[in-house]
């Protein structure tokens, strides 16, 4: 497995991380099982990189997490935490907390669920409005210092909210969606990042299935693609997968899968970038890990660039009340 750095003081992981939260039902039905071998069969390649939130089913995908790992080293996982949004008994959304007293409170439910001492990367899944980031950060800072936490990441947040941060405590990561489709950080967020040497864990690099051929489920009870992303509906769906369809040529002709193509597109576009491949099934990450061994020059780079123009994605990535909640957007 190859390795990179997660900015300039943060850990090295390995180059493709696992997004967990499918594995507790945000796109229908999950099998617990076999989420928990996907975990085991990413860590025997070699993946130490594992993504989760404490929100991820409500708790749930934090203790799927510490059920796969119980056999496992501490050590061989890098987890990375995302904290703050609010969760209703009905499964709804209310809000972020970002309260340093909040932070705290949320912590220590992580670590217990987790059955660890200390997490190795925590951040704010979204900017709380009411309360500014240098308080966040500073709460965050104080269980750093504490041994609770090693290192601070953000997600879904801008350039002016990622140089407030970082003049508080150095931060390792920004977690925000990447990709052929959602090219949006390319105009100042990517160039924030590199400027503070401040790394990158992409999700959504597959579209959430739109670039690898997995939207069956989509519309399902409990799946969250139809219910709060237009890129899954109607006229936009079709839209978006015609250009699914030409990226499927594309990756054909160099001996590649669609979610090939579009995890090589996003590891070739920055050493700093870690594509998160968020699956939980063995097959389909086996599939992604794929990526790892194309070896495509800038022109068929070019050629996959190309097959999804960025200006002709229908559809915003998510509805707009939680559009709302994205400083990244802004």
């Amino acid at each position: 497995m190859q390795t990179r750095q997660l900015g300039g003081r943060g850990p090295a992981v390995s180059a493709i991380g696992l997004g967990c939260m499918g594995m507790s039902g945000s796109y229908g039905p999950a099998d617990d099982a076999e989420g928990i071998a996907t975990i085991h069969a990413a860590l025997e390649a070699g993946i130490t990189l594992l993504d989760t939130g404490d929100f991820y089913g409500m708790g749930h995908n934090e203790l799927l997490l510490r059920d796969a790992l119980r056999s496992r080293r501490r050590e061989q996982a890098v987890l990375s935490v995302k904290f703050g949004a609010l969760r209703a008994p009905d499964g709804g959304w209310g809000g972020n907390d970002a309260r340093p007293q909040a932070v705290r409170n949320f912590v220590a439910y992580s670590l217990t669920r987790l059955g660890t001492d200390y997490i190795d990367i925590y951040r704010p899944a979204r900017l709380d409005p009411a309360v500014p980031i240098e308080d966040t950060i500073g709460a965050i800072a104080g269980l750093v210092d504490a041994g609770y936490v090693r290192h601070i990441g953000l997600s879904e947040v801008g350039a002016e909210t990622i140089r407030r941060a970082a003049a508080v405590h150095p931060i390792c990561d920004l977690q925000i969606e990447y990709s052929l489709m959602s090219r949006g950080i390319e105009a100042t967020i990517l160039p924030a990042c590199r400027e503070l040497g401040i790394g990158v864990t992409a999700y959504g690099v597959l579209s959430r299935g739109l670039l690898g051929g997995e939207i069956a489920l989509a519309g399902t009870a409990g799946d969250i693609r139809s219910a709060r992303m237009p890129r899954f509906r109607g006229d936009n769906l079709t839209c978006n997968l015609a250009l699914a369809g030409k990226l499927r040529e594309v990756a054909a002709a160099h001996g590649a899968t669609p979610a090939q193509a579009a995890v090589a597109w996003v590891l070739s576009r920055d050493p700093a970038i870690v594509p998160l491949i968020g699956t939980r099934r063995r097959e389909r990450l086996t599939e992604a890990l794929g990526a790892l061994d194309l070896r495509l020059d800038p022109a068929a780079l070019a050629e996959i660039d190309t097959a999804v123009p960025a200006d002709q994605v229908a559809g915003a990535r998510y509805d707009p009340a939680q559009m709302a909640h994205l400083d990244s957007e802004r």
